[in-house]
């Protein structure tokens, strides 16, 4: 009998990009396919059947194509969290730690209002510092962030020790070992 395919299936992995020593995990092996994209929005909706859920925010850029789909079969909006400069209008921004200096992102200040429940998407969580970064943003303009749902989990990483440290649930379809 042959073996039904899991998302993690779809995920290709780089050795050796952008740096030496990464293995980087590529989602858009996944995204390319269509069972393979549908199985992994389905898997992301499932935990939030009959949960209120105001808007999904979608971090960066891989987090577009996820939180739009997802937003789509929740019958809910989108927002983007952007980095710096790539949003018209008025934004807040926060300022975060990258392996080899700090970036920036932004949120429209007027894309969340006070007591929306939010589902925080993106493709991977790794240390989990665009993440905490994007939960802050969510936080100032007072949204209630009911989860927090990546396709993958660097384990090793912490990423997700992190988030559930700042009360967030935290839901992944798969792990990676090593970085």
């Amino acid at each position: 009998m042959k073996k039904s395919k899991t998302v993690k299936d779809y995920i290709r992995t780089i050795v050796d990009f952008p740096h030496e020593g990464i293995m980087f995990r590529d989602v858009t092996t996944l995204f390319a396919d269509p069972r393979g994209f549908r199985m992994a929005v389905d898997q992301m909706l499932h935990p939030y059947a009959g949960e209120r859920i105001d808007k999904v925010v979608g971090l960066e850029a891989r987090g577009f194509i996820l939180g739009g789909a997802i937003a789509h079969q929740l019958g809910t909006g989108f927002v983007p969290i952007r980095k710096k400069g790539k949003l018209p209008g008025a934004t807040i921004s926060q300022a975060y730690t990258l392996e080899y200096g700090e970036a920036v992102v932004e949120l429209h200040s007027d894309a969340i209002q006070p007591g929306e429940k939010i589902l925080l998407v993106d493709d991977l969580l790794a240390t989990g510092g665009t993440a905490g970064t994007g939960i802050k943003l969510i936080e100032t303009l007072g949204g209630e962030i009911i989860s927090c749902s990546f396709i993958i989990d660097l384990p090793e990483l912490g990423g997700r020790k992190q988030l559930e440290a700042l009360g967030m649930d935290v839901q992944v379809l798969c792990e990676f070992d090593g970085l």
